[in-house]
């Protein structure tokens, strides 16, 4: 009796050992290739599946550091998307390494909806670094400019070499996008570390017209300065 006891002592432990085991066992490569396989073709059923049996949604890839929701971004993978964005567990602002991230993406991408449905769960506007504005300014896309300014995007905010938004702008010839910038801060004085400014990005690509209105908002604002500088000072 008491032989028969401990054998089925030992065997329910063995078994629980087993268990924890699978529970703990790192991840195969052959199950995040499927995972990145299924993201990029927006296979919802698969990616679904597999959060279910408990696979983590911020796994990176090995190339270019990609987590889930920025491949799906990346690939306009919106189905999935939705589906990484509703799952508690996902990250939002976890970076490539590139630096690149989520909200970043679907800024350049233009695409409105996920850059809403992300600042809506609470993705973070700023960061060090190129920044979302950044990369909405140079897409030109103002009612995401609108969405980032609204929630306190830095508008001079410096990349890594110092070119702020307004500049991208400039550069890519998006005239509307400088003017909005221009009307919610961004210093058009400012110049990067290769001493570039606004009116050097927009003359790179021969955008004529903004070069020559940023050097207008410029003067026009030399002038009111020296106009405030020299009204006179009443005792009052």
């Amino acid at each position: 009796m008491y032989r028969s006891l401990r054998k089925h002592f030992f065997i329910r432990l063995l078994a629980l050992c087993l268990s924890a085991l699978c529970l703990f066992s790192p991840v195969s490569a052959d199950s995040v290739d499927d995972w990145f396989i299924a993201i990029q073709n927006d296979h919802t059923g698969k990616v679904e599946d597999m959060l279910k049996a408990g696979f983590d949604p911020n796994t990176v890839e090995t190339k270019r550091g990609d987590t889930g929701l920025i491949l799906a971004m990346r690939e306009d993978s919106n189905r999935v998307f939705d589906l990484l964005l509703a799952d508690p567990r996902t990250k939002l602002d976890t970076s490539a390494f590139n630096g690149d991230n989520a909200l970043m993406i679907a800024c350049y991408k233009g695409n409105e909806q996920a850059v809403l449905k992300l600042l809506k769960k609470g993705a973070k506007v700023n960061k060090n670094g190129w920044s979302p504005l950044h990369y909405a300014a140079a897409n030109g896309n103002n009612n995401i400019v609108k969405m980032l300014l609204v929630r306190d995007a830095f508008v001079n905010a410096a990349s890594p070499n110092g070119t702020t938004p307004v500049m991208m702008a400039a550069e890519a010839g998006h005239i509307y996008t400088v003017r909005l910038l221009y009307d919610n801060g961004a210093d058009l004085t400012i110049t990067n570390q290769q001493k570039l400014s606004a009116i050097d990005f927009a003359n790179m690509n021969q955008n004529t017209a903004i070069a020559e209105g940023i050097q207008h908002l410029i003067e026009k604002e030399e002038e009111m300065d020296r106009i405030r500088n020299t009204l006179p000072k009443f005792p009052f």
